[in-house]
């Protein structure tokens, strides 16, 4: 006869860790919510800097009646004429401008940003019907006929491309891009022992991936203007920026520093990156913190050379390109800490060893 089979048991998971992970995942849900909807949530435009040009009389009118219907909203700066207020725009220092005189005009640039193109076009809009009731109140006062109606030109200075005529595919671009560079240094880490071998990865997935995106984004969907190889070159360190960081760590500190992608990349820069929405419409200084990291230097450079050729890029340039060299050293460091530059696992310790690498 033969003996029973025996009945193997698996032990339950306490009731106390299961209490734990539940909380714990219900924690990392709610911090992956607020990251990600808190900016539209309390997005609302102040400070948008805007140019204005005409008479001394005719600008503080209406200076004064746009801070009064929408106070906090835009900052104003004087320009001398029209040419100016271009210029201001080609260089990205404004987002548009009123321009008062005979013929008055409100500059936009939709390149810029769409929604506060479309916020200077309804001011457009205000300012007609108030240069109208000026001009009607003053022939009325002088006992003269009412006068021609005064239209306010809305002029697109920099108009997006054809292609994108919204915006939305640049806009939807820097998801990618920022998921991109994060998922080549988490598959870096993971795949490549040795930190100075995970350089090299870097530097060549960057490039190439570089190279992919921009002949998708200029190439193919038209997204981006420009030169090309400007593009490549900023996306390609855009990449570098936001990979070479987990690598870095990962050198430092074992594969624990994979989680600098998730948390640092994904969770807190991107929401503050301005990618979605201009940095004036986040609130407090979070616009501008969101710029010293590589998602937010990224969205902003990638504006700058598809649209504004003009524009003063370097501080972008120079956010993404600290982050990489300062992550590569990091790289370095910890190949000079660990022996094999990889997680203090044996087989990394001795990966560089005469003996092992003779085997």
């Amino acid at each position: 006869m033969a003996a029973p089979t025996p009945v193997i048991h698996t032990p339950h998971t306490p009731v106390r860790r299961v209490g734990v992970l539940s909380l714990v995942l219900a924690a990392v849900v709610a911090v992956i919510v607020l990251a990600f909807a808190w900016p539209s949530v309390t997005a609302a435009p102040h400070d948008l800097p805007v140019a204005v040009a005409g008479p001394d009389q005719a600008v503080d009118a209406v200076t004064d009646a746009v801070a009064e219907k929408q106070p906090d909203v835009l900052e104003f700066t004087r320009v001398d004429d029209r040419d100016a207020a271009v210029v201001a725009i080609e260089k990205r220092e404004v987002y548009g401008a009123i321009v008062l005189g005979d013929a008055p005009e409100v500059l936009i640039a939709s390149a810029a940003n769409a929604s506060v193109a479309q916020l200077l076009t309804g001011i457009a809009g205000a300012l007609e019907g108030q240069v109208n009731a000026q001009a009607a109140a003053g022939a009325a006062a002088a006992g003269a006929p009412a006068p021609a109606h005064i239209a306010v030109t809305v002029t697109d200075v920099v108009p997006l491309a054809s292609t994108d005529p919204r915006g939305t595919g640049l806009t939807a671009a820097m998801f990618p891009l920022v998921m991109g560079g994060m998922l080549g240094g988490i598959v870096i880490s993971l795949a490549i022992i040795g930190a100075m071998r995970r350089v090299l990865a870097v530097v060549v997935y960057s490039a190439v991936g570089g190279l992919v995106l921009t002949g998708i984004l200029d190439g193919w969907f038209g997204v981006l203007q420009g030169d090309f190889w400007v593009q490549w070159a900023a996306i390609a360190l855009a990449l570098a920026a936001i990979a070479a960081p987990i690598t870095g760590v990962v050198a430092l500190i074992g594969r624990a520093g994979i989680a600098v992608g998730p948390i640092v990349m994904l969770l807190f820069a991107n929401p503050i990156s301005g990618a979605a929405m201009p940095r004036e419409f986040l609130p407090g200084a979070w616009g501008q913190i969101g710029q010293w990291f590589p998602p937010g230097a990224a969205a902003n450079l990638l504006r700058d050379v598809a649209y504004f050729p003009d524009a003063d890029a370097s501080f972008s340039w120079l956010v993404l390109a600290g982050w990489t060299v300062g992550a590569l050293l990091l790289s370095v460091i910890g190949h000079f800490r660990t022996a094999g530059g990889a997680e203090p696992d044996e087989l990394a310790t001795h990966e560089d060893d005469p003996v092992a690498a003779a085997v």
